[in-house]
């Protein structure tokens, strides 16, 4: 299936950046789609004052997505939880960033939205980075 780039004369609003990522979500496979009920996706303009001085950030601009939770590995079901889990994408960063690069707006959302599904799961940056640099050697 060939994806149809989105074509934008303004900038996309929250409401478009959700509808792509509600539509990445229901392209992940199956059985790790299923793992993500329950897991809430939000789409802001900016990371808040808060998680930018608690992830050191030099610029609202540097993160495009955030996971907020307890990743399943973590979780017990003795444990009372204090919080929705979540995924935020930043829609300022990423219009920034697909601005930056040219690559199609509805395949840097999917990514980031499935970067963050990565740390749901118990993955940590590095863990992903890993598994991208293997796929793009086996051209996936």
């Amino acid at each position: 299936m060939t994806e149809t780039p989105a074509r934008f004369t303004t900038p996309p609003s929250l409401a478009d950046l959700e509808a792509m990522a509600q539509e990445a979500l229901a392209s992940i496979p199956g059985p790790m789609r299923r793992m993500t009920a329950g897991l809430a996706i939000r789409i802001e303009d900016f990371p808040d004052e808060e998680v930018c001085a608690d992830m050191a950030l030099d610029s609202p601009f540097d993160l495009l997505g955030l996971y907020q939770g307890v990743a399943l590995p973590f979780k017990s079901v003795a444990d009372a939880p204090d919080d929705l889990d979540r995924v935020i994408l930043y829609r300022g960063p990423i219009l920034d960033y697909w601005c930056e690069t040219g690559e199609d707006l509805t395949h840097v959302v999917r990514h980031v939205l499935i970067h963050e599904i990565g740390h749901h799961f118990g993955f940590s940056d590095d863990d992903m980075e890993a598994i991208e640099s293997e796929a793009d050697e086996d051209g996936f």
